[in-house]
């Protein structure tokens, strides 16, 4: 057998069309053995894929993401990062503090007052929808996370620009990676202090009912019932923020989508929570975040008639199940029908994972995501914002991409929600 290629070149140069691509060449097969990075890799896809790829007997995430994501999206030490039984304890402190109905429902609606509050700020004036969002919502998850410096807007901001440092720059090598870098050291130092007072009793108590992500970060002990070196809990804090802010890309699709689709703003206006619902489950499947995600075998397996041996790097092709027509019927129109009175199967839709969000690796914060977005995309409908010419195109060259102009605005003088 001849060796494989790597594959590292074309990722970069074709982005989110990659994976399909390559499955295209290799006659649409669940999976395809290459290379990436100099390693031996096998990318998947379809639900038997998405089954075998978030069983921890399979597959692994220790020692899978490469250092440039762990420096910049991620951070070293992250719950992202843990298997089995550390991976369980170091999840329930999420699960504990994000899956509640209580603290969904808060976050939304801080989410939801510090947009309108930076909405009532830009009357009479353009802005950059994308921008103005990610504000909006560090704002509220600083808030909801009980962070010192969150009434204070230059610190808001800041930590607006880092998270979206973060995101923006994990993918890609050059200056949009260092500056991630530099903005994912800035906040873990801010953070840091912010637990080390926390455990010190010298921040001010969190006004809701239970303890704010902040004092949970500070008191959580891990597997071996040691609390958190500073580091740690300062990226575990900051991997409550980044998600939050993260946020601002979908809702910067769900503006592109109501431009491109004005019938379902007036559904939003009229039919309520269930279409917000809906609609924001549309726009995690029809617009691209994540491209795929990766693993490593945990031992030597068999998938689909494939020898895969123990280390061998596990993708799973996110960007490409969510536009196949073997699992969508006419996938690349825009219909949040298809969810209506419905939520999707644990491997229908998965732009954050696959798998059952309590024991897996799928994203915790799920939920929260789909609630942010929903309760967003209906505000947005409710305004009566001016969409200028621009270039609203989204290249898939670019990893993670979003409209080209970020979606400017205009803000009309007088209120209109």
């Amino acid at each position: 057998m001849p060796p494989l290629a790597d594959s590292s070149l074309a990722l970069l140069a074709r982005g989110y069309d990659w994976a399909p691509a390559l499955r295209r060449r290799h006659g649409d097969s669940p999976a395809v053995p290459m290379r990436l990075m100099g390693r031996p890799a096998l990318l998947l896809h379809g639900p038997a894929a998405i089954a075998f790829f978030y069983d921890e007997r399979h597959v692994l995430r220790h020692g899978a993401l490469p250092a440039p994501v762990l420096d910049t999206l991620f951070g070293r030490g992250a719950v992202h990062t843990l298997d089995g039984a550390a991976h369980a304890v170091r999840k329930e402190l999420f699960t504990s503090l994000l899956m509640t109905p209580e603290g969904v429902d808060s976050l939304g609606r801080l989410a939801r007052e510090h947009w309108l509050r930076r909405i009532d700020g830009l009357r009479g004036r353009r802005a950059v929808l994308f921008d103005e969002m990610a504000v909006a919502l560090a704002g509220a998850a600083a808030e909801w996370s009980g962070l010192p410096g969150a009434a204070d807007a230059p610190t808001v901001r800041r930590l607006a620009e880092d998270c979206v440092a973060m995101v923006d720059g994990f993918a890609t090598p050059g200056p949009r990676h260092w500056k991630a870098r530099r903005a994912r050291n800035r906040q873990e130092v801010a953070l840091a202090r912010a637990v080390a007072d926390a455990r010190r009793g010298t921040l001010v108590p969190h006004p809701g009912d239970g303890p704010s992500v902040l004092e949970a970060v500070a008191r959580h002990r891990d597997a071996d019932g040691a609390l958190l070196d500073l580091p740690t809990a300062a990226v575990e804090v900051l991997n409550v923020l980044r998600p939050v802010v993260a946020v601002a890309w979908f809702a910067a699709f769900a503006a592109h989508a109501l431009h491109r689709f004005p019938e379902v703003r007036g559904r939003l206006h009229t039919d309520g929570t269930p279409y917000a619902r809906a609609f924001a489950h549309e726009v995690r499947r029809a617009y691209p975040f994540v491209p795929f995600v990766g693993g490593l075998a945990a031992r030597p397996l068999r998938f689909q008639g494939y020898d895969v041996p123990e280390g061998t790097l596990v993708l799973l092709d996110v960007a490409g199940h969510h536009r196949d027509p073997e699992l969508w019927p006419a996938p690349r129109r825009f219909d949040p029908r298809r969810f209506l009175d419905r939520e999707p199967g644990p491997g229908e839709l998965i732009p954050q994972g696959g798998g059952d969000p309590h024991t897996g690796h799928r994203c915790p914060g799920e939920d929260i995501t789909v609630h942010l977005l929903a309760t967003l995309a209906a505000t947005l409908a409710d305004l009566d914002l001016e969409v200028p010419e621009q270039d609203l195109g989204i290249p898939t060259r670019r990893i993670p991409t979003r409209p080209r102009s970020g979606v400017i605005v205009r803000i009309p003088a007088a209120a209109t929600a």
